[in-house]
């Protein structure tokens, strides 16, 4: 059991000494980062729905626990093995690194100097483990010779004990203090506190009264940032400093162009409500929201590098190395508002949504159109490359479905007989816009719901309808009717390959 703990003690040794090496690099070259975005690179394309369909928004949470249950286990049997057949046990770490170490090197912009935390921290785990299995075997000896040990047993252990102990502390300690200091977070946290985004040139339509109905339990029309879903594949926010920031349009154009922070900012911005969902959406789930964006139309942008010949992607590429390829007549579209955005409900984009500049492409799922921390635009064709989730199974266009879902009553959920019900929620298919919802309980008919207003297309509408429940168990469905008159579909499908489908149910039970 001791020699388990040592290995454990190693372990916390080799990611404090890690990390500190890492936030002196300013944040680079994490090997728990790199690692986790390795384990979610490499993954296959089930793997990621399974984690998403599990864990919502915490997939990233559970990831890094799941790694850390790993870790636990292979550097525990490190101990065990270092203890019964040296150096077996420090050889597995040094594994271990070499490993990390690869993923460090082949993550998108690593540095010369990266691999170096990796490198320090095997080395410290080596040396911990080492010197505490020296220590475990005084200890041993003394017990089992008492006489011809040059301090008593029990001397020994409380030795063993208090560099064990005070070894993790610290590393604990220093592991933790660097994860939460890294200096590049803290400078982009800075500067975008700093920032002062312009009024826009063109303002959004003010949201109208009719948009948010009085029903408890609906969701809000317009998603609170803190409440926005987040789901991409950064298992740490990039820190992004506006200052550093610029965007190359290039590929197949005739001219190649650059854009800098500055330049964006003191381009005539536009405002535009959009409504944006993931793809991993499962029928009535929430990866979906509604947020008043600031950018500028990307479309003005490709129109200043005249994509030439029969180009038809763009592949947008985040800082950390994510792709999306997206249509180019969708970007290129007047009616359209694809946008370069900076702002989110009123603020500079929030780090985890993209600060300092993200996309946004209405009626698109986001990973062929959001890509968050954005830096390069290559106009190409889907037949010569691809986004990053496009070889993982999932369809190179994926516009949005036509759905809806039912926010209240709760699936489940106990209601009085007699007594009025709000059933309630919102449907949504942007850039084409819904004209009405409809809600069946029971084998009965379907019934038309209430419909409120929207700022446009782009954004999901609220719907309500009035119901007075009889006694009994009774099944609630809803279905949305878009703009162009389509039904939305009742075939079940799953998430994979380009969208959940089916209509949202929920069960109650009138007393």
């Amino acid at each position: 059991m001791f020699a388990a703990c040592v290995g454990l003690v190693a372990a916390a040794a080799f990611l404090g000494v890690a990390e500190f090496g890492a936030l002196l690099l300013g944040g680079a070259g994490s090997p728990l980062v790199a690692v986790g975005s390795a384990v979610i690179d490499l993954a296959p394309g089930g793997a990621k729905d399974l984690m998403v369909a599990l864990f919502g928004t915490g997939d990233k949470v559970a990831l890094f626990v799941l790694m850390t249950v790993i870790v636990a286990a292979v550097s525990a049997g490190a101990g065990i093995l270092e203890r019964a057949r040296p150096p077996f046990g420090a050889v597995v770490f040094a594994v271990g690194g070499v490993l990390a170490l690869i993923a460090v090197s082949t993550r998108s912009g690593s540095g010369t100097f990266d691999g170096a935390p990796t490198v320090f921290g095997v080395a410290a785990a080596v040396i911990v483990l080492r010197l505490l299995l020296r220590r475990l075997r005084r200890w041993e000896a003394a017990e089992a010779v008492p006489s011809a040990a040059p301090r008593p047993a029990s001397a020994e252990r409380r030795a063993f004990l208090a560099w064990g102990v005070a070894t993790a502390a610290v590393a604990v300690v220093v592991g933790t203090a660097s994860r939460l200091g890294s200096s590049a977070m803290q400078a982009a946290a800075a500067a975008r506190r700093a920032v002062r985004l312009p009024a826009a040139a063109t303002a959004a339509p003010a949201v109208p009264a009719g948009a948010s109905l009085d029903v408890d339990g609906i969701t809000p029309y317009v998603t609170p940032n803190a409440d926005f879903y987040r789901i991409d594949t950064a298992l740490r926010v990039p820190a992004v400093d506006p200052a550093d920031w610029s965007l190359r349009i290039h590929g197949a154009v005739e001219n190649e162009v650059t854009l800098t922070w500055d330049e964006l900012l003191a381009l005539p911005l536009e405002e535009h409500m959009a409504t944006l969902s993931c793809v991993s959406n499962e029928v009535g789930g929430d990866l979906i929201g509604n947020a008043l964006w600031l950018g500028y139309p990307i479309r003005e942008l490709l129109a200043r590098a005249k994509p030439t010949g029969d180009a038809d992607m763009v592949l947008s590429t985040s800082v950390d190395g994510f792709s999306a390829g997206t249509p180019l007549d969708v970007l290129q579209d007047d009616g359209t508002a694809a946008l370069l955005a900076v702002g989110m409900n009123g603020e500079p984009l929030p780090a985890e949504h993209g600060f300092p500049v993200r996309m946004v492409v209405p009626g698109l799922f986001g990973y062929v159109s959001a890509t968050k921390w954005v830096t390069e635009l290559e106009v190409t064709r889907f037949s010569d490359a691809e986004g990053y989730w496009t070889p993982r199974g999932w369809s190179e266009r994926g516009p949005v479905k036509l759905e809806s879902r039912i926010d209240t009553p709760r699936n489940g959920s106990s209601v009085t007989v007699g007594k009025a019900v709000a059933i309630a929620g919102v449907a949504w298919q942007p850039h084409t816009g819904v004209k009405a919802v409809q809600v069946r309980v029971g084998n009965g008919d379907w019934q038309q719901a209430e419909l409120a207003d929207s700022v446009s297309a782009d954004t999901w509408r609220q719907w309500v309808l009035r119901w007075t429940p009889t006694e009994g168990s009774h099944r609630i469905e809803v279905r949305a009717v878009s703009a162009d008159g389509e039904v939305q579909t009742s075939v079940e499908r799953p998430p994979a390959p380009n969208g959940a489908s089916g209509w949202h149910s929920v069960t109650v039970d009138a007393r």
